[in-house]
């Protein structure tokens, strides 16, 4: 899915998002149906010099806070196990860790995140909210553990139900 420009009122909506002024914003890699952002394109390397490996940054609020509770209850756990032994679904989050690392090289390759792309790819599941951002901003079928995040808290949050306020 195609990146689109941050505004001053995007810029202002991530601000009260995360509770702090967001830092080395590229663009909106992902919208509420309302329009507001719900995952942010981040710069390779942060303005203050930072190399920062989590270029799709989750900041829905709602979406958080329903990934949150699934760490809580042993997710992670429960698919690094079958990231262990379900050779397809491996192979599957193998390509997602390229296709992050290939979105990022088209900003820039920083010598001290090579190779790296977040969230545990490709070998480990070690953060959802990560996984799910990268769901978000691809678009689905290249994460499939982010595909399945968003499915597991489809009740609770989704992209096409405005929860905003």
């Amino acid at each position: 899915m195609p990146d689109t420009p941050a505004t001053a009122r995007d810029i202002d909506v991530l601000a009260r998002q995360l509770g702090r002024p967001p830092r080395g914003v590229v663009a909106i890699a992902a919208r509420c149906v309302c329009g507001a952002p719900t995952v942010v394109h981040t710069a390779p390397r942060l303005p203050d010099g930072t190399p920062f490996p989590t270029q799709y940054y989750l900041t829905h609020p709602d979406a958080v806070a329903a990934i949150s509770t699934l760490e809580a209850t042993g997710t992670m756990r429960e698919m690094q196990e079958r990231l262990a032994m379900d050779e397809s679904l491996a192979s599957a989050y193998r390509a997602a860790h390229h296709a992050y690392l290939s979105d990022r090289y088209a900003l820039a390759d920083e010598p001290e995140i090579h190779g790296v792309s977040a969230g545990g790819m490709p070998d480990r599941v070690k953060c959802l909210h990560v996984l799910a951002g990268h769901a978000l901003a691809a678009g689905p079928g290249v994460n499939p553990l982010g595909d399945e995040v968003l499915e597991l808290i489809r009740d609770r949050w989704r992209p096409t139900r405005c929860t905003c306020t």
